[in-house]
């Protein structure tokens, strides 16, 4: 039987190697994705190409509309598999932050993300083994100066995989989450070439990790090698401890 897995923000890059790895494990993909058609239209292409047997779908969807996980729900059937990839920078300080962008960097990253676990329970319950991930950040658990906002947010999705672990645990739902440290992506795109060093100069394994690197730990943790891991905040960070 085919696996469903509903990646949230599959037009991201780590969303696009998450989306990427799992279709090479073998899983039917809905690819949820806002702004990003042409992005996803070409991913679906080339997953379809690679592999035939199986079923990758576009769900278009804005995450800061309030219908944003009843309309995203409404779409999908079988389903095995939730990975939250999606998300929005956000780099100002606190009093420069307007309440629209608070607003928008919550629904984005945490509440419509749990609002459409919710409505889609009741499918993760029925295999015996169901799994939840959630891309959070280190700058969820060490906080970040310019980055107030958005080192929240990723540090209540922290909270929530670990409560919700215990909540769901009984009906066979394990929920992780896994927190990058400094990724090769366009979300460092504000750094100045010298800024990006200073950090780099911080890691332990002295270089940026890589997309296809959170991949492998997302495969991994779907992979029913797994099965005893839920609840936990799992670092990729090349040993970067702030």
């Amino acid at each position: 039987m085919k696996q469903f897995c509903l990646v949230l923000g599959a037009s991201g890059a780590i969303g696009r190697a998450i989306s990427e790895q799992l279709a090479k494990d073998g899983w039917s993909l809905y690819l949820q994705y806002n702004q990003g058609e042409e992005v996803t239209f070409e991913l679906v292409s080339v997953l379809s190409a690679v592999y035939p047997e199986q079923e990758f779908m576009m769900i278009q969807a804005d995450l800061t509309d309030p219908l944003a996980a009843e309309n995203i729900s409404s779409s999908i059937f079988s389903l095995q598999a939730i990975v939250v990839a999606s998300g929005q920078a956000l780099y100002k300080l606190v009093e420069d932050t307007t309440a629209d962008e608070m607003d928008a960097l919550w629904k984005v990253h945490v509440q419509t993300p749990i609002r459409l676990i919710s409505l889609l329970a009741s499918k993760l319950r029925k295999n015996n083994i169901s799994h939840i991930i959630m891309i959070g950040s280190i700058w969820g658990e060490a906080g970040a100066s310019g980055e107030a906002l958005y080192a929240t947010v990723k540090g209540a999705l922290h909270a929530f995989v670990k409560s919700y672990a215990q909540e769901a645990a009984g009906n066979g739902v394990l929920v992780n989450a896994v927190a990058p440290g400094l990724i090769n992506t366009k979300m460092n795109g504000h750094l100045t070439d010298i800024e990006e060093q200073e950090l780099i100069d911080e890691i332990p394994l002295a270089r940026a990790g890589e997309t296809d690197e959170v991949g492998h730990l997302v495969s991994f943790l779907l992979s029913g090698r797994a099965n005893y891991i839920t609840g936990q905040i799992l670092r990729i960070n090349g040993g970067w401890y702030i």
